[in-house]
């Protein structure tokens, strides 16, 4: 494994960090048992959010945190952690935001679930349009003064909110966002020239979630064709399955083909496409198997030549105008 800077941090992580959303996971065992697998592999980045839970199950807020807090009890020296805050956690008026007040008692919560005195580096989950950026910014920089968080940064933020947050920081003295963490994939790439342009020059990285647009680059699914049974999709609406796809049949040949050329599988060559960008600090892996672990971590150690970025690159700019988010 050969290992990057985190964004503009000095820390080193793995270039894939494994994602807790456990879309596909019922058994905390085995989600314990996953993690484990994927630090025993080098994975040093596993990245977490006060909302994770297994299936995806919102009612179960916190789940993903207490499997990991389980795993930091012998190995928390061993890895960088992040996990979020600003969606909501609960039906009340101060369930959710980006408030101080939100802030402060929400990594109370991450924390005791985690096992753990500090978060390496704790996220904004989204903008927060009814809380000034002010707030929000003091308010992290005391919880690095307390050392509490490591490093701040954002997630599904637009590049002028991004920009903004960094301004407001450098204009009160307080710590600069790490990096930004935005869905990017060869079948979404939504806004990637203005926000590639933002971390090239303020120096942030980017955390890809989704590289592999939740399995639709893995081969599993054909364009045109209803997901198969038992897969992720076949448990979700046709009409959103399509929207996500509706390009595919222009991205997925290309991708199949490289693939078939290089002995690699499309989910290795789509995901080394991602963090062959050098704006990409990690592309964040949520596998639900130790077998998928192990298959993305075949997107590291090699490279695509310049002419296979290049009809990867064509073939995802035509299919992602328009993309559904």
């Amino acid at each position: 494994m050969e290992y990057v800077n985190f964004g503009s941090a000095g820390v080193k992580v793995s270039p894939i960090a494994l994602g807790l959303g456990f879309r596909g996971q019922s058994s905390s065992d085995e989600a314990q048992r996953l993690i484990e697998h994927a630090i025993g592999q080098g994975i040093n980045l596993i990245d977490c959010a006060n909302i994770y839970a297994m299936l995806d199950d919102t009612s179960q807020t916190g789940e993903s945190e207490t499997i990991l807090g389980r795993v930091l009890k012998t190995k928390r020296n061993d890895v960088v952690i992040t996990s979020k805050v600003t969606e909501p956690v609960g039906p009340g008026p101060n369930d959710s935001g980006s408030s101080r007040y939100h802030i402060m008692r929400e990594v109370e919560q991450s924390l005791r679930r985690l096992q753990t005195d500090h978060i390496d580096v704790y996220l904004l989950h989204v903008f927060d349009a009814t809380t000034r950026l002010e707030e929000t910014v003091r308010a992290l920089d005391d919880l690095v003064r307390q050392g509490k968080i490591l490093y701040p940064g954002c997630s599904n933020f637009t590049p002028m909110q991004v920009c903004r947050g960094l301004w407001l920081q450098d204009r009160l003295g307080a710590t600069p966002f790490v990096c930004a963490q935005n869905q990017y994939s060869l079948l979404y790439r939504s806004g990637d020239a203005d926000m590639f342009e933002l971390l090239r020059q303020e120096g942030l990285g980017l955390m890809a979630y989704s590289p592999l647009r939740m399995g639709l680059l893995t081969g599993r699914y054909t364009p045109g064709e209803a997901p198969p049974d038992g897969s992720f999709w076949s448990t979700k609406s046709r009409e959103k399955y399509n929207a996500y796809f509706l390009h595919g049949g222009q991205v997925c040949p290309v991708v199949q083909a490289i693939a078939q050329q290089r002995g690699k599988s499309m989910a290795q060559v789509a995901m080394n496409w991602v963090i062959s960008k050098p704006e990409v600090s990690v592309a964040i892996s949520g596998s639900d198997t130790i077998e998928q672990i192990d298959e993305n971590l075949g997107a590291v150690g090699w490279r695509l030549t310049a002419d296979e970025m290049e009809l990867l690159d064509d073939a995802s700019r035509l299919a992602c105008a328009g993309v559904v988010a």
